[in-house]
């Protein structure tokens, strides 16, 4: 049993990291053996639109174009748990998190059959979303995140969706210009809903590797 996670946030130790990071060890403790992947560390672009992988004889789920991202690619269709995470900017996820699912979305797709099944393997995923809107702001993002999934269903296994909202941005919010936002507030959702959403990502990571 394989569980991978793909950080498509730029931090590090932050919110989305935090989130995966416990999926993980959910994961491990359903006797997975877990990888994480930090986007931002890689030098790749999206799909480049060469449809090498569609060309006849072209093996099937796989890319052509060699980059950083290649070997990740390569890994996710080997596991067996998928653990996506990122936060929201501008109403979508990060550029770096679009990239990487253009180009796995890309080669499971097939041209013949839009219906048609073509990876052979079962992926159980998730995705950690994570947004400073609160709650019931978050509604907006229903179109873009079922895209978002869409696009992992052709891998054979369930797929989840997780949001963690109105999050923590800054560890000291004086330093920056953000008088829309109360510190304190911030700060004792952070205290109260944090765990929680640490406990159910551990959760999600410790059922998907125990199916």
């Amino acid at each position: 049993m394989k569980a991978i996670a793909i950080n498509g946030s730029p931090r590090k130790n932050w919110n989305t990291a935090a989130l995966l990071n416990a999926a993980l060890d959910g994961a491990r403790e359903a006797g997975a053996e877990t990888e994480l992947v930090n986007l931002y560390d890689l030098d790749y672009s999206g799909c480049v639109s060469c449809f090498a992988c569609k060309r006849k004889g072209a093996e099937r789920c796989r890319c052509y174009h060699q980059d950083a991202l290649s070997g990740v690619l390569e890994r996710v269709l080997s596991s067996d748990v998928l653990l996506l995470g990122s936060p929201i900017y501008f109403g979508d996820v990060t550029g770096k998190m679009r990239c990487f699912i253009e180009r796995l979305a890309f080669i499971t797709l097939s041209y013949d059959d839009p219906m048609e099944v073509i990876f052979p393997g079962h992926i159980n995923t998730a995705f950690f979303f994570t947004m400073n809107m609160q709650t019931e702001q978050a509604q907006m993002y229903k179109p873009m995140i079922k895209s978002t999934l869409g696009a992992l269903s052709r891998l054979g296994g369930s797929v989840e969706q997780y949001l963690c909202t109105d999050t923590l941005q800054f560890d000291d919010y004086s330093k920056y210009r953000a008088a829309k936002f109360s510190e304190q507030a911030k700060r004792a959702r952070r205290a109260e809903q944090f765990p929680r959403d640490l406990e159910a990502a551990r959760e999600i990571g410790r059922r998907l590797a125990g199916k």
